[in-house]
């Protein structure tokens, strides 16, 4: 039996990239997925991979930051299927990077809006529908909330503020039956890494020279880590932070 028959995972930002990978991921051990995403033609394009794989997914386009649009991908997620097992909060932005000095607080509020506050709405409206199934939670952080990379303020500070957030939660959802725990993912083969780092080649060097096991991490490696955070084999990890670095933090 595949891991995820007969359960539901919503899969925030799952148009391309981590998310696309994770959705389709899910789909592959069982689990009926809800795409939810600001690109349409995107989302629909995961849905479609997953069907043709025979999997079962649908869209539902969602911006992340409001309140509104996150509760409404929720209760449809829940009208249609019955339930949610498992949300993956995986939509983000990079935001502006550069010096502080160059930055200002429109700046701040938007990559904070959609990395942290859409994070908090998500597991905020998710958890009385995963406390019925005694579902999981796996949000999206960062090696950067561990190290330091300059000229990434304010994208590092959001996902620091996403690792917190989940050890907090983590201990405030448990006693409902639900697990909290994130994957901090290294230089990953992103849309959004390739613009952080200004071309395909820039992250293939900075890899080179920064990433011990030589290159950037594919999607399909976060996406596996997600699953098992997510599965019962990792039933006895609680507020955890995975980090898939090819040993960036080793160094």
């Amino acid at each position: 039996m595949r891991r995820f028959e007969g359960k539901v995972a919503l899969v925030t930002g799952g148009s391309s990239g981590i998310g696309r990978a994770t959705a389709l991921a899910f789909a592959r051990e069982g689990a009926v997925v809800v795409v939810a995403a600001r690109r349409e033609a995107e989302g629909q394009g995961t849905v479609s991979a997953i069907e043709k794989q025979g999997g079962e997914a649908s869209f539902v386009r969602t911006d992340v930051s409001s309140e509104k649009e996150v509760r409404a991908a929720i209760e449809y997620t829940v009208k249609r299927h019955g339930r949610l097992d498992v949300l993956f909060n995986n939509a983000g932005v990079e935001g502006k990077n550069a010096p502080i000095a160059e930055l200002d607080g429109a700046d701040f509020d938007h990559t904070f809006g959609v990395n942290v506050k859409a994070v908090w709405l998500a597991m905020k409206h998710a958890l009385p529908h995963l406390a019925r199934t005694h579902g999981t939670i796996v949000n999206n952080g960062s090696v950067v909330a561990d190290i330091g990379l300059a000229g990434t303020t304010i994208y590092s500070a959001s996902k620091g503020a996403v690792h917190t957030l989940t050890r907090t939660a983590a201990i405030e959802f448990l006693p409902a039956g639900v697990r909290v725990n994130a994957v901090a993912p290294g230089p990953t083969q992103t849309d959004m890494a390739v613009r952080t780092f200004g071309s395909p080649d820039n992250l293939k060097a900075f890899a080179k020279a920064r990433v011990p096991a030589g290159s950037a991490g594919r999607p399909e490696d976060i996406a596996e880590t997600v699953l098992y955070l997510a599965s019962p084999e990792a039933s006895f990890l609680v507020g955890q932070i995975v980090t898939v670095d090819g040993g960036v933090t080793a160094q």
